[in-house]
C-alpha cells in the first residue's frame, strides 16, 4: 500500500459500516475500506483480533463559507463603530 494507512485491531462483532464510521464518520465509506482489505473476509461480523487497514483520508481545506458566521474572520466590511 502506498498511500497512508491506519491499522485497527477488530473487537468480536466489529462490521465494515461500525469501523466506517469510527474513522471517517460516515458508514457509507465501507468500499473504501473493503477495497484496502481483500485479505478479509466479506463477512456481516468480524471475530476479534483482525487487522483492518484504514486508509487515510486527506482533509478537506475548510473555507469561511463552512465555518458559523463567529468563526468568520471579519472583512473589514463591517463598521464596528456605526
Amino acid at each position: 500500500m502506498s498511500e497512508s494507512v491506519l491499522r485497527h485491531l477488530t473487537r468480536d462483532g466489529d462490521r465494515w459500516d461500525l469501523i466506517a464510521w469510527r474513522y471517517y464518520g460516515n458508514p457509507l465509506e465501507i468500499a473504501r475500506l473493503i477495497a484496502a482489505n481483500p485479505h478479509l473476509p466479506a463477512a456481516e461480523q468480524f471475530t476479534a483480533n483482525l487487522t483492518v487497514f484504514v486508509p487515510v483520508i486527506p482533509a478537506k481545506p475548510q473555507t469561511q463559507a463552512d465555518m458559523p458566521p463567529w468563526l468568520r474572520g471579519n472583512n473589514g466590511d463591517d463598521d464596528a463603530d456605526a
